[in-house]
């Protein structure tokens, strides 16, 4: 198991990713904020979906999925149409104009990851990936509630041991 350091500095480590993610966002089209690109991303890797799985990958409450999908769908990227096995419900699909929206935001990312890591081997590239993946599946459902781990009790100081009555 790794020493309390190591942990520490993953954590800063963790939180300067975001400087990553911002440089990342900058990318995006202005008409294609990041939880639209997302919901595109989503929808290429896996296909038609309901609403329900779409938030469920995305790890965020069905609302924010729901503004999400209507940014997506009043560009036209996306179509909704009712489930044919519940009709209560809609089945989000690609158009044409959002899988070349895609293809475009595929293409930025790609060719700033290769821009950025260009000074890297293949071989960390790929050590990257395999730690970023192993990374997300120990987390697993980000919605869920965090297993707390219970730390031993901090050494107590002298003043801490005194048996003493404060006045």
């Amino acid at each position: 198991m790794a020493e309390r350091a190591q942990y520490e500095e993953l954590a800063r480590q963790l939180g300067a990713i975001g400087a990553v993610t911002r440089d990342m966002g900058r990318i995006l089209p202005p008409d294609c904020p990041g939880g639209s690109a997302a919901v595109l991303t989503l929808l290429g890797r896996y296909g038609d979906m309901r609403m329900s799985k779409l938030a469920e990958l995305l790890a965020v409450d069905i609302s924010v999925t729901s503004r999400h999908v209507a940014q997506v769908a009043d560009r036209g990227w996306i179509e909704r149409s009712p489930d044919p096995a519940d009709k209560r419900s809609r089945i989000l699909r690609l158009t044409v104009p959002g899988r070349i929206q895609l293809d475009e935001l595929s293409l930025r990312t790609t060719e700033l990851l290769a821009e950025r890591l260009s000074d890297w081997s293949q071989d960390d590239v790929d050590l990257l990936i395999q730690l970023m993946a192993r990374l997300r599946a120990s987390f697993g459902d980000c919605r869920s509630a965090p297993r707390l781990v219970q730390l031993a009790p901090a050494t107590r100081s002298v003043a801490d041991q005194t048996t003493r009555t404060p006045a």
